[in-house]
């Protein structure tokens, strides 16, 4: 059985398609299994927040690096190697070729999901090699 981790900020937004269609039917039969983790549990702060400016100004907001750094040392921790894939929307479209090969070759993925303007670049930059992040180009 595969194991799926999701990191992201709306964990009821992957849980409604998990309930349903062909995601669903695949878990209802036991084919795969996927744990939604919330990255605002990953935060120090009492506001739970995982956004802040752009350093050096800008539009927008970007996503900080410590909720992702506790996350991703929390869960490569565990004895189980995993592959990390951090979703981007400046990246490649994640598409059904992509899946299938993820699916052959690791028993465990865990899918970052971004938001907002982007994620810090120390996140891509720092633990592309320290954690093995694969970064969705």
């Amino acid at each position: 059985m595969k194991k799926f981790e999701v990191l992201t900020i709306f964990p009821e937004l992957i849980e409604c398609y998990l309930k349903h269609g062909v995601l669903g039917k695949a878990l209802k039969k036991g084919l795969a299994e996927v744990k939604i983790l919330n990255l605002r549990d990953y935060t120090s702060d009492k506001h739970r927040k995982v956004d802040d400016y752009p350093y050096g100004g800008g539009a927008g907001m970007v996503m900080q690096i410590e909720p992702f750094y506790n996350a991703i040392t929390s869960l490569k921790s565990n004895e189980t190697p995993k592959k990390f894939i951090l979703l981007s929307p400046q990246g490649r479209r994640f598409n059904q070729r992509m899946a299938q090969d993820f699916y052959l070759d690791e028993k465990e993925l865990v899918l970052i999901c971004g938001r907002y303007e982007g994620i810090d670049e120390r996140v891509k930059s720092l633990y592309m090699m320290k954690f093995q992040l694969v970064i969705m180009f």
